[in-house]
């Protein structure tokens, strides 16, 4: 996997990463989250705030207080609602006026699948009262004043997971779905790798652009070369799960411990919800079965 730029942002400072567009790192760093969210500024008079953030009132000031005089938050647009992306939308809102733009409630596009692992818990933490006012289908187009973007649904990461085209700038913002720092995490019952491995194969067969502007970690400037080491990624553990499947069943936690050997401790209950992500997908496959039913902590072993 290829190095990440290091980010020595600082939070709360507006910065311009391309003409028309600035970026605005929320204080959120942690280890799921990086040095922290990007909050995306698009625009030089309508403007639109892609992923406005945690619910933070020092995020919601530096976003305010980065509009000259002439501009004005038009259009509110979430990739997804994990809670370090979406819960400030809300708030945006009724400041500004301006309408918040998603794919849906958080539980839209979750795979049939997931209903087993509904009670799963954890993962990264999900805005259960998300609900935009304007409802995105994919490939729907929105226009600024001066910008346009274009709705891609990902699922995924999470299955309301949206990317959005923007045409003028040669460019997609990638939300969770594709970064630079890390891997997605792909968790149920938020996350499905066959959704996940499917849109990074969708993004993969369109007209290249030139760089992802990503939810986490600095821009990714060769978006073709990181979506095939996302899946050449995927497969390699999805090869990992099946290899020491062949050994004799085993459960996901014991799993894990096989194959994340470099993983910090803190790091591995993260880890196990991507090998379960990793058999869910397989068994849909036929290619692993449960013992009994599919669930987080059934002993699979290979068909």
């Amino acid at each position: 996997m290829a190095n990440p730029k290091p980010d020595t942002r600082k939070p709360g400072q507006p910065i311009t990463v391309a003409p028309g567009l600035k970026c605005i790192l929320a204080p959120n760093a942690s280890p799921m989250t990086y040095t922290g969210t990007n909050t995306y500024l698009l625009g030089t008079r309508d403007i639109a705030v892609i992923d406005p953030g945690p619910p933070d009132e020092d995020h919601l000031a530096a976003i305010l207080d980065a509009l000259e005089a002439h501009q004005r938050i038009s259009h509110i647009f979430v990739t997804h609602s994990h809670i370090d992306h979406s819960p400030l939308a809300m708030v945006l809102a009724q400041v500004t006026g301006a309408k918040v733009f998603g794919f849906g409630s958080s539980s839209a596009g979750r795979a049939p699948v997931m209903a087993s692992f509904a009670d799963l818990g954890g993962g990264e933490g999900i805005d259960a009262t998300f609900l935009p006012d304007v409802t995105l289908a994919h490939d729907t187009r929105v226009e600024g004043s001066d910008w346009s973007l274009t709705a891609l649904h990902t699922p995924g990461h999470m299955g309301n997971h949206l990317c959005f085209q923007w045409h003028e700038g040669d460019a997609i913002f990638s939300g969770d779905l594709v970064m630079g720092w890390a891997t997605s995490m792909v968790s149920p019952p938020d996350g499905h790798v066959t959704d996940f491995m499917a849109s990074l194969e969708m993004l993969a067969n369109r007209d290249p652009v030139a760089t992802y502007y990503s939810g986490h970690g600095m821009p990714v400037e060769d978006p073709a070369r990181r979506l095939e080491e996302l899946l050449i990624h995927r497969r390699m553990r999805e090869s990992q799960i099946l290899s020491s499947l062949q050994s004799s069943p085993q459960t996901p936690k014991e799993l894990t411990a096989q194959i994340y050997t470099d993983v910090s401790p803190a790091l591995l209950p993260a880890a196990e919800r991507n090998v379960v992500a990793h058999l869910i997908d397989l068994s849909e496959r036929n290619q692993v079965k449960a013992e009994h039913k599919l669930t987080a902590t059934s002993r699979f072993s290979v068909i």
